[in-house]
């Protein structure tokens, strides 16, 4: 998986990405992923990347020219699928996490707090896409999460595909509460079905917890999900 991020903090994503896990894949050589300073590719003096916005208006907007000479020579003359983070994008899900992942490469444009010149957006980009209803400083915060979720899925990365199939989100619901060591915390005790060994039971307890969990929490996701007959029955048992 090879992720180029074109951004004017190279520093602050390396520093994110080359931590943990992520960090990990990068040291083993499953992951290429790529921080790019926009503003060596400036073509005046000042290294000027933003100016004023026509028209007035507050903040200052990112230049087209720098932007589409440092994407030019990252493409290499090749079509690679180009994200720019946006508060006006679409919403990022896990559903969308897997797309991005089967594409294998593709490029995330930082966008600034005031944003980008329409004109780059109009030609270069493919998709805006945003972490939610709320405004950052910056889009090397969402280029981070996007990756994150992105390259966690790349095999080899986690020790186990279960590290994350079982997680909240990956398969449209919410994940079943985790319990640790003592089993009794603050007079608090482990479900005894952890405790028993019976792995049938173990799973249709944790699945039953997903449904009433997810349902309860988020009833918009919880209405997307496809039940089972079995999934059926669980609901059937929590309802008595």
């Amino acid at each position: 998986m090879r992720i180029d991020v074109l951004t004017l903090f190279p520093e602050e994503v390396d520093a994110y990405l080359n931590t943990s896990i992520i960090g990990r894949g990068r040291r083993d050589g499953l992951l290429d992923i790529r921080c790019v300073n926009v503003r060596d590719f400036c073509t005046d003096k000042y290294r000027r990347t933003d100016d004023y916005p026509y028209g007035g208006g507050q903040g200052m907007i990112m230049l087209c020219e720098p932007l589409y000479n440092c994407l030019t020579e990252i493409k290499g003359g090749e079509k690679v699928h180009t994200v720019l983070t946006s508060p006006r994008g679409k919403t990022f899900t896990q559903a969308r996490a897997k797309e991005l992942l089967a594409l294998d490469r593709f490029i995330i444009v930082c966008g600034p707090y005031e944003g980008v010149d329409q004109r780059f957006i109009d030609e270069c980009i493919d998709e805006e896409i945003s972490l939610g209803d709320f405004v950052l400083t910056g889009g090397e915060t969402a280029a981070c999460a996007i990756t994150d979720a992105v390259c966690r899925m790349v095999p080899g990365v986690l020790s186990e595909t279960a590290s994350f199939e079982d997680e909240s989100h990956f398969s449209g619901a919410l994940e079943y509460p985790q319990y640790t060591r003592p089993e009794v915390w603050h007079g608090k005790s482990v479900p005894d079905v952890l405790l028993s060994g019976h792995h049938e039971n173990i799973r249709k307890w944790r699945r039953r917890q997903q449904l009433e969990i997810t349902r309860k929490l988020r009833p918009d996701m919880f209405q997307k999900l496809e039940l089972t007959k079995e999934d059926k029955k669980l609901l059937e048992d929590i309802q008595k």
